[in-house]
């Protein structure tokens, strides 16, 4: 019986996917799973029972990535999950900058004992008027799942996309359209992009990417889009540029004490994914990875381990070994299983980082005694008989 706890609440659609052989529990004591969307836990105490952190949702900023990795706790996360929910508040976004469509609502509300109401907005709206985003340049910055979708749907509102991302994977490169203008410079997407959305992952190397000398390449009619992470564009540069009127507008899903009430910014309270669909599709697939891990040892669309599957196991065991990324790591644990008279029948390992996964197939029951010899190898950070 597999224990699972839940820190923020998650859509039913997809914990009715743990079968019978999966409980919930109420505290984190004793988990086998744990189950997050918001929730900070950083300063949470993880237990020795916890094996695996599903969050249901992309970023993993509020987890604490190598603290897991050190005691062997694989972090999965749902990309792509809730890529519908954000590309489409990115047009909505765009619409919003594009059209004074909220001072127009807001006027309307103001006026609303305005018996005349109708003949008087005629005379106004020419306050509230604005441009089409047909014909406009969009610059998409990261071509993941959220960006490939925002991209392709560009083309078919009339936009003229361009598209960057250094590391795009094959299976983005497939799902973009041929109208998409790939580009090598992101440079290229600050001079001449009216549109210029990012979606990349917050790191060390993209942390305030769009930077104010970044900023400073844009057009004064540009639009910034950031519905990623708000630490990946330098907003203070942004207050001061949209203050000076350098550029048009900033659009964030972050509110914070520097963006809210400024000149020039759209804030919305964080919505990107604040969908029913998105959630579901979330949870489902936050679920789904943990059961093919709990019970077959796959790991798939981890972020501090290496994705590393080898389907169900047909032999008589399985055998999962968390390590770090050195030499002689695996000749040590087959070597470890030979001397018990243990034969390895299929294997794989992968590597990410300072960590790596090793899953091996055996064609008997592995002793207690050779269990307790692998997690005694320099470097093995967990190891698990799966079957």
């Amino acid at each position: 019986m597999f224990q699972y706890h839940c820190l923020n609440p998650i859509a039913g659609v997809g914990l009715k996917l743990f079968s019978d052989d999966y409980k919930k529990v109420e505290n984190l004591e004793g988990a086998d799973a744990v189950l997050v969307r918001s929730a900070a836990m950083h300063d949470t105490v993880l237990p020795e029972s916890l094996l695996a952190v599903a969050r249901a949702g992309a970023g993993v900023n509020n987890i604490p990535l190598e603290k897991c990795a050190e005691q062997g706790i694989v972090v999965f996360n749902t990309p792509g999950a809730n890529a519908n929910g954000v590309k489409e508040l990115v047009f909505a976004g765009m619409l919003y900058a594009s059209r004074d469509i909220v001072g127009g609502i807001d006027w309307c509300l103001s006026n609303q004992s305005d018996e005349n109401i109708a003949k008087t907005a005629e005379k106004q709206k020419k306050n509230f008027a604005g441009t089409e985003i047909s014909g406009k340049k969009l610059g998409v910055i990261g071509l993941g799942a959220i960006g490939v979708l925002v991209a392709n749907a560009a083309t078919h509102m009339g936009m003229e996309v361009y598209g960057y991302d250094p590391y795009i994977s094959v299976n983005a490169a497939w799902n973009l359209s041929r109208s998409v203008r790939h580009i090598s410079n992101v440079e290229e997407i600050y001079r001449e992009c009216d549109f210029i959305t990012i979606h990349v992952p917050l790191m060390d190397a993209t942390k305030k990417m769009i930077s104010a000398e970044a900023i400073a390449m844009m057009k004064p009619a540009a639009v910034v889009l950031n519905f990623a992470r708000d630490l990946l564009v330098d907003e203070e540069a942004m207050v001061d540029a949209l203050a000076a009127g350098r550029v048009k507008k900033y659009v964030s899903d972050f509110p914070n004490t520097t963006t809210v009430g400024a000149k020039g910014f759209i804030v919305t309270p964080h919505l990107g994914a604040s969908t029913s669909e998105s959630e579901d599709n979330c949870a489902i697939m936050a679920v789904r990875e943990i059961r093919d891990y709990l019970e077959n040892g796959n790991i798939v669309h981890s972020v501090n381990f290496p994705d590393c599957s080898m389907g169900g196991c047909m032999t008589a065991g399985r055998i999962g070994v968390m390590h770090r990324n050195t030499k002689g790591m695996i000749g040590q644990i087959t070597t470890t299983l030979g001397d018990a008279d243990v034969n390895v029948s299929d294997m794989t390992n992968k590597g990410k980082g300072d960590y790596a996964y090793t899953l091996l197939d055996v064609e008997s029951a592995v002793p207690e005694e050779a269990v307790a010899k692998l997690r005694a190898i320099s470097g093995v950070l967990r190891v698990r008989v799966i079957k």
